[in-house]
């Protein structure tokens, strides 16, 4: 009798053992889900980084193009000043021809558009949506060279005004509005007078 009651013992255990263990492997299934999910987003949000990054190094590299361009032709630095951005939507052709600040104007506005390296017929070596704006700030020796593109998340709207207003979305189509995707980057660039005694 002592075996049969035992026995009997050991199966309720065994029983509710197994119903324990398998709401114990659906807790452990429910966690690694939800650790899985966050995984896939920081993963997402890493290569969103990845790209801003990517596109302010290249924004960089473009910038310094423009101001060693300059430098080279300082005397006619005036003639460098854009009254509207280049790169992306303006009407400059691809095949550059000419001399001095109109070759330059023109080279420059073909790496903005991303001429540099092509994918089966598009440009794709530049940044989204490119443009460059080179302004006189009205000292006779001082230019801002300043490049802007579109960002892929929303931050603030940068104190440039080169491309404002030109960078967001159409009306129900995303969060970038009022220019809180526009990302820009900008140097001074100053021109001593060479020719004073």
């Amino acid at each position: 009798m002592v075996d049969r009651k035992m026995s009997t013992h050991s199966q309720t255990m065994t029983k509710s053992s197994r119903g324990v263990s398998l709401i114990e492997v659906l807790i452990t299934i429910v966690i690694l889900a939800v650790g899985l999910l966050g995984l896939a987003g920081l993963q997402v949000r890493l290569q969103t980084s990845e790209v801003e990054s990517y596109q302010r190094t290249h924004a960089l590299m473009l910038l310094e193009d423009m101001a060693d361009r300059i430098a080279v032709n300082r005397k006619n630095i005036a003639d460098y000043v854009t009254a509207a951005p280049l790169g992306t939507g303006d009407g400059l052709p691809t095949a550059c021809a000419g001399v001095g600040q109109a070759l330059d104007e023109c080279e420059w506005s073909n790496a903005l558009k991303g001429a540099a390296e092509t994918s089966a017929g598009t440009n794709v070596g530049a940044m989204i949506g490119a443009r460059g704006c080179i302004d006189d700030l009205g000292t006779g020796d001082q230019y801002m060279i300043t490049i802007a593109w579109q960002g892929l998340t929303p931050i603030s709207v940068p104190a440039s005004n080169c491309g404002a207003g030109l960078y967001d979305s159409a009306a129900g189509e995303g969060n970038c509005v009022g220019d809180l995707c526009r990302r820009t980057i900008s140097t001074m660039v100053r021109v001593a007078d060479l020719g004073s005694p």
